[in-house]
């Protein structure tokens, strides 16, 4: 392979909503580019790109792939981004560190709700785009409408660089509106022949390529002028005027074809080299000193201090840890020490390598721009910076967005507990999003992710990768008992059985504390009613028979026990023994003081379409929720308020049911209420057939 100057390189990510396409357009980028001898299917598990056995069983993007081809002198690297909500935080890492971004829009779907949100994180990083509008080849394709749905939704006008020739199952061609040349692909490998402009499209394109050149002519002053003086504009400054357009976010083209049939793909990868930003064209990185909120900054210049970032972890089996990355600044050799300043240590580099989906291409050296990959760095992690250690630099993470959907987990096979530790510790080195922990309350273990699909796949990783099987339940909602009144009781453990007895007698004053109020324990004893070295006996039952719950089994909040009197034995009395009788005498005194039934509440924001606006509304009134406010977001709506916990378990898959996909939503514990009365019954049921099973 060729060398490449930083300015040679193109780096962007191909984006939008799950089924638009995108894997199929990079195997065409790659067939129509001749990396790639024969055409890559999804639908028959022959793709380049979605190599992992869940992607080819889904049938969808599960993560990241990053590939190149060689096009016209110039080295394009690409990242093949899930379209799928649940997989959004690799998207995102993925946008972070490319320059340009193709978005792909569906020709009957329009553009959808995940399109929005890698529009939205376009706009977040600042990335130049180009749309590519694919499947015009399916029944109900509809171009114009499209463009439509794009002005709507996206609030943005298009610019057309190109016009498609027929519709449907009739789609065979296009018209370059630059060029003013016309080409049907008649042979499914994505080389356009030169024909005439058909009649009947003549005055469409008269009209379009006026429109385009107007749109490229406001986005230079210069050109404008020109363009005002002659009334036309030459292809190279059409050209010209176009990268300054796309450069500055000014510009949208929009390219149209099939990715199945190689039409458009030669186009795309034309205006991806004439119209987007090479490394060199971007601003300076800019990150901190460690220990320290100076700013500093890394030009993209080979003689700058080395700097790069980790956007991407796989954990193999067999290979070790993967850490994929992008360069910023310098140069890198293979088998050169590297700081990580995000973990204050120094890592040993292999050979460092470009990547090809699931294979690697070995490289000598690596220079700003470069996609990289390496193997076995011992604790290097996805969003660490790595620099040379004698000017370190630390730059911004993307936030790891906080889990919404929980599953309790068990092994299979008995015994397998620390293997299910330390297997999904590994696969959390590839996917922070998966966050695993235990209950305390519940002792159940949590895997927490970004929906129903991220955690089942996690769940197939973790077999296929680890040999650990695990069952999935719902997981127990961690309810908390509490008491709304006071009561004064005894509690008395007497016991006689030969020798020596056991003998403990107490009184305890038993009231509520405000909510969050904790445990309060008071010694009220006067005189040596109970000896000193007993009383914290009875402190220690009562906390334990509190851990343990009175009603429903949960742990009892919120409440203050004041020791007031007892009796004690000089012979038979002993530590014990009163941590019995506290323990009885706070059983019986919690059911005299109106126990209840408390369960978390979150806050919740859920983001949708307008036109799901009366149906989420509705549902979460009927999960016993509480809409507390809402703010527009472009054509989006963000709901917010507060729901029980209990009622939203299963609330992805249901929303995403609700929305047709388009819906989603964050929450955040808020605090603990009381139980309805006719809720609380059927869980104190519960809990009292189980223990008598």
């Amino acid at each position: 392979m060729a060398k490449y100057e930083s300015k040679l390189l193109r780096n962007l990510a191909i984006v939008g909503h799950g089924g638009t396409g995108k894997t199929s357009l990079c195997e065409s980028i790659l067939f129509v580019s001749g990396k790639s001898e024969r055409l890559g299917r999804v639908d028959d598990s022959t793709s380049c790109m979605d190599y992992e056995p869940e992607e080819q069983k889904r049938r969808i993007s599960i993560s990241s792939a990053a590939n190149f081809v060689e096009w016209e002198k110039h080295k394009i690297n690409f990242i093949d981004t899930p379209g799928d909500s649940n997989f959004s935080f690799d998207t995102k890492c993925s946008m972070s560190v490319v320059e340009n971004a193709v978005v792909v829009i569906d020709a009957v779907g329009g553009v959808e709700f995940q399109t929005q949100k890698a529009w939205e994180l376009a706009d977040e990083f600042q990335i130049p785009r180009i749309i590519f509008i694919n499947r015009l080849d399916r029944e109900r394709a509809n171009f114009n409408a499209t463009l439509d749905s794009i002005k709507n939704k996206l609030k943005r006008k298009p610019t057309p660089v190109c016009l498609p020739i027929g519709s449907e199952d009739k789609f065979n061609g296009l018209v370059d509106l630059i060029s003013m040349k016309a080409y049907s692909f008649s042979d499914n490998k994505g080389v356009g022949k030169v024909v005439d402009i058909p009649p009947e499209m003549k005055d469409d394109v008269k009209i379009m390529r006026d429109t385009m050149v107007e749109d490229i002519a406001e986005s230079d002053d210069e050109l404008m002028n020109k363009y005002l003086e002659v009334g036309e504009l030459s292809d190279e400054e059409l050209k010209t005027g176009l990268k300054k357009g796309v450069s500055s976010s000014g510009l949208i083209p929009v390219i149209c074809g099939s990715a199945v049939k190689g039409i458009g793909i030669s186009l795309l990868l034309d205006l991806v080299v004439s119209s987007f930003a090479s490394p060199v064209d971007r601003h300076p990185m800019k990150g901190k000193k460690p220990k320290s909120d100076d700013i500093e900054e890394r030009p993209p210049t080979e003689d700058a201090p080395f700097s790069a970032i980790v956007f991407k972890t796989i954990a193999d089996p067999y290979a070790g840890r993967l850490t994929l990355f992008r360069v910023y600044s310098g140069k890198l050799n293979s088998d050169t020490p590297v700081y990580n300043s995000s973990r204050k240590i120094t890592e040993k580099f292999g050979n460092v390598f470009f990547l090809e989906g699931k294979s690697q291409k070995s490289a000598s050296d690596l220079i700003p721009g470069d996609i990289a990959g390496v193997a076995k760095l011992k604790e290097t992690t996805t969003g660490d910076t790595l620099c040379s250690d004698k000017f370190p630099i630390i730059f911004e993470k993307v936030a790891i967005p906080p889990p919404i959907m929980s599953y309790a987990m068990e092994p299979k096979t008995r015994g397998d507990e620390d293997k299910i530790a330390s297997s999904i510790h590994r696969l959390t080195e590839e996917d922070p999003t998966i966050v695993f922990s235990r209950n305390a309350e519940t002792r159940e273990f949590i895997l927490s992710g970004m929906g129903q699909v991220h955690i089942e796949v996690n769940i197939e990783k973790m077999k296929r990768k680890f040999g650990v099987e695990v069952n999935l339940t719902i997981p127990k909602v961690p309810y908390k008992e509490t008491i709304k009144g006071k009561a004064n009781v005894q509690g008395k453990y007497k016991r006689q059985s030969g020798g020596r007895g056991q003998y403990g007698d107490c009184w305890i004053d038993i009231e509520p504390l405000p909510r969050g109020g904790g445990f309060v324990f008071e010694d009220k004893i006067v005189g040596g009613v109970i000896p000193q070295q007993y009383r914290p006996a009875v402190e220690k039952g009562i906390v334990e028979a509190a851990a343990k719950g009175v009603i429903a089994g949960y742990p009892v909040v919120d409440f203050k026990v004041s020791l007031v009197d007892g009796t004690f034995h000089t012979v038979d009395s002993s530590e014990m023994a009163f941590k019995i009788a506290g323990s009885l005498a706070f059983q019986k005194g919690v059911m005299d003081c109106q126990p209840v039934l408390l369960e978390p509440i979150v806050n919740i924001e859920i983001e949708i379409p307008d036109e799901y606006m009366g149906d989420v509304i509705g549902d979460l009134n009927s999960r016993r929720g509480r809409v507390q406010g809402m703010d527009a977001k472009g054509s989006n709506q963000i709901i917010k308020g507060q729901v029980p916990i209990a009622e939203i378990l299963k609330y992805a898959p249901d929303l995403r049911s609700m929305t047709s996909g388009r819906g989603n939503f964050t929450y955040t514990h808020s605090h603990y209420e009381e139980v309805p009365t006719y809720i609380a019954e059927k869980i104190i049921a519960e809990h009292k057939k189980d223990k008598e099973e």
